[in-house]
């Protein structure tokens, strides 16, 4: 399970129903949201969950950005990182899931690994909290890792009933950092 875009005020909720159900998850944070919501961030960190870098602003032309400009998206993510959580994290998520010479280069040189998913639920795009559910679990399978959004109550309503589902047919979740365990 993986969460993209936060923190915001609606991830307190994600993290309540993930505790409730003792599932840890990854994180992937930007910069500046987890400036608007440090002690947010801290609990993300204090349950046990993973974080990842999802660069500092989360730019909507992250795709046209030099390979400077986007070295500075990750450091400045990782500033904020270590400077409210005291932490340090390897794994990075691209905004938007875009990728091409200049970010690949940028990731080598920030000595990241991209992590990318398998399972879309496009929760930021479906209305209806069903369809979302349905798309995420028609295809779900071992190893499967799905990008969900900590962004809002829909979202929210879905990962209560993902959880369910999940319990139902007897999958486990992993974090990604655990991914090579499984």
């Amino acid at each position: 399970l993986t969460f993209d875009d936060g923190p915001t005020e609606f991830t307190p909720k994600f993290l309540d129903v993930l505790k409730e159900n003792n599932i840890k998850a990854t994180f992937f944070c930007i910069g500046k949201q987890i400036e608007k919501y440090p002690e947010t961030f801290l609990r993300i960190i204090a349950e046990g969950h993973t974080i990842g870098n999802h660069t500092f602003s989360h730019s909507n032309n992250t795709g046209f950005l030099s390979t400077s400009k986007m070295i500075e998206e990750i450091e400045k993510c990782d500033e904020v990182i270590h400077q409210i959580g005291n932490i340090k994290t390897n794994l990075y998520r691209p905004p938007f899931g875009v990728t091409n010479p200049n970010i690949a280069k940028a990731i080598k040189k920030t000595n990241k690994k991209s992590i990318g998913w398998n399972v879309r639920s496009l929760d930021t795009v479906i209305v209806e909290e069903n369809k979302i559910l349905k798309r995420v679990t028609k295809n779900l399978k071992k190893g499967s890792v799905i990008l969900l959004h900590d962004t809002s109550e829909k979202t929210y309503n879905v990962l209560v009933e993902l959880l369910l589902f999940l319990e139902r047919m007897k999958y486990s979740t992993f974090t990604i950092d655990n991914f090579k365990n499984h």
